[in-house]
């Protein structure tokens, strides 16, 4: 059985290698990011070198070193990594801990809508911001291979923080007119 499923994955990892070899390699260097420290490996090493900088309270805000041409773009999708560096773990685990507090009370809002399809709306908005949140941080620390995804509210983007405001608000609307308990 081991080796039907090892079968099963190399063959799908060689169809994903001849149609883009990045695949591959953001795999490599995800495994090993100081294997090419100048070229691949750089944004995950610069995001760790800022989140070990950050300490546990942090250097203070706009105080970052590694935002200024080490991490490229840190506004987009390594903010997260900026954040650690200007306002440390205490920082970062606030932040993490009020994306719990938006995945929790979505779940409630959730279970208390008045009809099936109120219901399902808040689980998808809730898991789409969630989802979002958990993958970003997941990239960042270097738990993950880089995936391009942004941080939900935190990431430069107009486009990307009327969407997802407009989605709290119908995740608002739904609970005002949810079930009280």
């Amino acid at each position: 059985m081991d080796g039907v499923v090892g079968a099963a994955g190399l063959s799908i990892m060689a169809k994903l290698t001849g149609k883009g070899a990045f695949r591959f390699e953001r795999l490599a260097i995800f495994l090993d990011p100081w294997q090419d420290k100048t070229g691949s490996g750089w944004q995950i090493i610069q995001s760790l070198y800022a989140i070990g900088s950050g300490g546990l309270f942090g250097v203070g805000l706009g105080q970052s070193k590694q935002k200024y041409l080490y991490i490229s773009e840190p506004h987009n999708d390594f903010i997260f990594a900026v954040l650690a560096e200007e306002l440390g773990f205490v920082g970062c685990a606030f932040v993490i801990v009020l994306f719990g507090i938006f995945i929790w009370r979505g779940i409630l809002i959730a279970m208390r809508a008045p009809d099936t399809f109120g219901s399902l709306i808040a689980v998808g908005i809730t898991a789409l911001i969630g989802v979002q949140a958990i993958i970003n941080i997941a990239v960042v620390t270097a738990s993950m291979p880089v995936t391009g995804v942004a941080l939900p509210f935190f990431s430069y983007g107009g486009t990307s923080l009327i969407i997802l405001l407009s989605c709290v608000g119908i995740l608002l609307n739904i609970s005002r007119a949810g079930k009280k308990v």
